[in-house]
């Protein structure tokens, strides 16, 4: 396995050094391989997104966590940029994408164990992309017609969504390796650090 908590320990740092200005965490010690990731962030007990914003080009790990840490928390345009006051209430998972296969066709994947990427053509005519980590459609409980069409409307599908839609979408589906952090977890990490 990839994906490990010191990687969102690592985010924890960055973004408190970025909301605080302090100078950027030293590089981490966990392996520096290349691989598409997302960072997603959470607050509170029920844990409502708060930004969650990644890349499938693979990029060394060290480096893209800590752009992405700071992208997801401050430039989701769905939510105001995570402030200071909010800090510690966090939650942080860290997502590495891996497994990308092509779908025969808009069902071809697996709820809860695929992550799905759609490229489509809009009613306009431009061409978009849109995605969905393996959770969320086990999350929402959304069904496969469920979770495509509402993937469209997030990559601004604003047509009429039919079935010759759906069958126009391309798509991609991957695994992915998810470590989740809270705040609590990352401050007793920082007491162990300290001793």
């Amino acid at each position: 396995m990839v994906a490990s908590v010191d990687m969102c320990f690592f985010c924890f740092d960055v973004l408190y050094c970025h909301l605080n200005h302090f100078e950027p965490p030293k590089s981490p010690n966990f392996p520096n391989d290349s691989f598409p990731l997302f960072v997603t962030w959470k607050i509170g007990k029920d844990r409502r997104l708060r930004g969650c914003i990644g890349t499938f080009s693979a990029m060394n790990l060290h480096s893209g966590l800590r752009e992405y840490a700071v992208t997801s928390a401050l430039k989701d345009s769905r939510f105001s940029p995570i402030t200071r006051e909010e800090f510690n209430k966090l939650h942080v998972s860290v997502s590495i994408l891996r497994y990308f296969e092509e779908g025969e066709d808009y069902l071809d994947w697996e709820i809860g164990v695929h992550g799905i990427r759609i490229e489509f053509t809009t009613e306009k005519g431009s061409k978009r992309t849109a995605t969905y980590l393996p959770e969320v459609a086990l999350e929402q409980g959304w069904n496969h017609v469920q979770t495509i069409d509402s993937l469209l409307r997030k990559g601004c599908f604003k047509g009429v969504i039919t079935n010759e839609v759906r069958h126009s979408i391309r798509l991609t589906r991957y695994r992915s390796e998810k470590i989740a952090v809270s705040y609590h977890e990352y401050k007793e990490y920082l007491r162990g650090r300290r001793c």
